[in-house]
């Protein structure tokens, strides 16, 4: 009987681990796929989706485009992963056994115990949480006067805050629509922690759209209608998104699996085994040893980094030779805000550090654009071009 390899999680991490495993496999083990939606996402470029919902069809790929036929796929949602019984359990009742065990199942966003903010705000995780923000800022615009515009308050200027931000604002530019947005960080500078060069073009390119941007004190507290930061500031909102930070599963919480204690990401080595010999962690939902005193981020490049190794790694363990260590290349990164973009560090253009404009926004689209061609083709690459 062949063994059995699961793969949990359909974001960059699972998608590209499963190409990886169906190479280094081929066909020498059973693989299962299992994700608790039929699509993989492009996580990074679904924000387009706040400004044009018809780029769902551009940022949804069906896991069927990707897999090879002799791959399995289990719809499920994953509650619980026993790994001493190697099993993994489903929501509806179910479960499927595995011989070897890789998680990419990602992460959800955080809350940090701010009173009332879960329950209010939404989310920057999935299509549908792109598609529930466009929906409810045309709402709020569609209510507004230019005289009592709607307030979009965006808490966590990360990353996604920025885009998310940046979409908002090429909304209301489109429509004409009455919108203030503000975008709020607890920390001293918008995308914290990073090269004050791109901290400072990633601002100017908010501010020129309008965006207001309020940094150095945190959300302590959120009620229907007012977002409350530090101890004076009060501000009413019509839509509020947070996209302030990250956590694992709760499907991994009862694992037993060396975890971090706060936000139960998965410790893994350089070779994405966790101290479960025979359970693989990579992307989001993985803590990975690197050189240094910092794991490898949370990003999309890291994930697909990663999964261009784990599925030879995981077949090297069955064979019983010595796992690949993998290193984490920062290849730099690149920020939409809205229709611009602003790229950093980036290894292909060397000598400049930050640059913005057209070879920015072509960089973006690039980067999309091989992302899903490497998992589908260029035919499909092609057509999603225009869009990203």
């Amino acid at each position: 009987m062949s063994e059995q390899v699961v793969v949990v999680g359909s974001g960059y991490a699972g998608a590209g681990a499963v190409k990886s495993l169906e190479s280094s496999l081929d066909g020498e083990a059973d693989i299962t796929w299992v994700s608790d939606t039929d699509h993989h996402l492009v996580l990074h470029e679904t924000h387009r989706c706040i400004k044009d919902p018809s780029i769902e069809e551009k940022v949804t790929i069906s896991i069927e485009d990707i897999k090879s036929p002799s791959t399995d796929f289990v719809q499920a949602t994953v509650e619980h992963i026993d790994t001493d019984d190697r099993r993994v359990d489903f929501a509806n009742g179910r479960n499927i056994e595995y011989d070897y065990l890789l998680v990419g199942l990602g992460t959800q966003t955080a809350f940090f115990g701010i009173d009332g903010l879960k329950e209010h705000a939404h989310t920057m995780k999935s299509l549908d949480d792109a598609l529930g923000i466009h929906d409810e800022v045309a709402t709020a615009a569609n209510e507004a006067t230019q005289t009592d515009p709607a307030q979009i308050v965006v808490g966590g200027a990360g990353l996604s805050g920025i885009q998310v931000a940046g979409e908002i604002a090429d909304y209301r530019d489109e429509h004409s629509a009455p919108i203030d947005i503000h975008l709020v960080e607890g920390l001293d500078e918008i995308f914290p922690g990073n090269d004050a060069g791109v901290q400072s073009a990633l601002r100017s390119l908010l501010e020129e759209r309008n965006v207001n941007i309020m940094c150095g004190e945190f959300i302590g507290e959120v009620d229907e209608d007012t977002v409350y930061i530090g101890e004076d500031v009060e501000l009413s909102y019509d839509v509020l998104i947070w996209t302030g930070g990250i956590t694992g599963h709760d499907a991994v919480r009862d694992a037993s699996v060396d975890k971090d204690d706060r936000n139960y990401r998965l410790k893994s080595g350089r070779t994405f085994q966790t101290s479960k010999e025979r359970v693989f962690a990579i992307g989001d939902a993985a803590l990975i040893d690197q050189p240094g005193e910092e794991p490898a981020p949370p990003t999309a490049q890291a994930a697909w980094q990663a999964a261009e190794v784990v599925g030879e790694n995981i077949a090297r363990e069955m064979r019983g030779k010595p796992l690949k260590k993998w290193k984490y290349d920062n290849k730099g990164t690149v920020i939409s805000v809205g229709e611009d973009a602003v790229a950093h560090n980036v290894s292909v253009v060397p000598f400049v550090d930050t640059f913005g404009g057209l070879p920015a926004r072509t960089l973006k689209k690039a980067i999309a654009a091989r992302w899903i061609s490497d998992i589908t083709g260029y035919k499909r690459a092609l057509d999603a071009w225009p869009d990203m």
